[in-house]
This record gives C-alpha cells, sequence and structure tokens, in this order.
C-alpha cells in the first residue's frame, strides 16, 4: 500500500513539473499570472513531494507572488510545515495561511 501511495505521489508532483516548466518556458522573467501559475505549481510540488502534508487537501492560489493557503489539516505541526514549503518556492512575496486545522 504504501509503495502505491508514494507512486501516486511521485506521479502528481512529475506531472506539476512538467507543467511548471511549460509555464516557465512561456513566461520566463515575466510577472503577472504567467509567473503565478508557475509558483502555484511549484507550491503544489512541494506540498506533494513533502511526506508531513496531504497536499490533496490543501487549495492553492497565487496573486502577485503572494500564496494563499486554505483548506484542512490535521495538526498545526502540517499546518506550519505547508506553510515553510510554499515560502520555498522561488518567486513566493508572501504567504497567507488561511488553513484550518481539524478538531
Amino acid at each position: 500500500m504504501n509503495g502505491k501511495r508514494t507512486s501516486f505521489l511521485l506521479l502528481i508532483a512529475a506531472s506539476c513539473s512538467v507543467f511548471a516548466s511549460a509555464v516557465v518556458a512561456a513566461d520566463a522573467g515575466s510577472t503577472g499570472p504567467g509567473q503565478d501559475s508557475y509558483i502555484t505549481a511549484k507550491v503544489k510540488t512541494e506540498l506533494v513531494t513533502d511526506s508531513t502534508t496531504k497536499a490533496r487537501h490543501i487549495n492553492v492560489t497565487t496573486k502577485d507572488g503572494v500564496v494563499a493557503l486554505t483548506g484542512t489539516v490535521d495538526s498545526d505541526a502540517e499546518k506550519e510545515r505547508a506553510e515553510q514549503d510554499a515560502r520555498h518556492v522561488k518567486g513566493v512575496v508572501d504567504v497567507i495561511n488561511k488553513l484550518d486545522v481539524k478538531q
């Protein structure tokens, strides 16, 4: 079962990377919607490849380099880790962490 989950996560990460590469090729050096799309894709990739976050429960949007995280996570630690992952992405200006922790 763990092997299937790992394969699934790697497939999603690869898909996000391909998408991000396409965006970069189309919008290299630009700012605005193309750069925001690239940042969103890279943040999603970071979340998918981080085993401590459940990326499928985290929504990512980016506007002018500001990333907004919404959705539900299991713990304060997961919430903090998701924010750290987003801040790690090149081009991110700020992160608005609106993730809810399950009670």
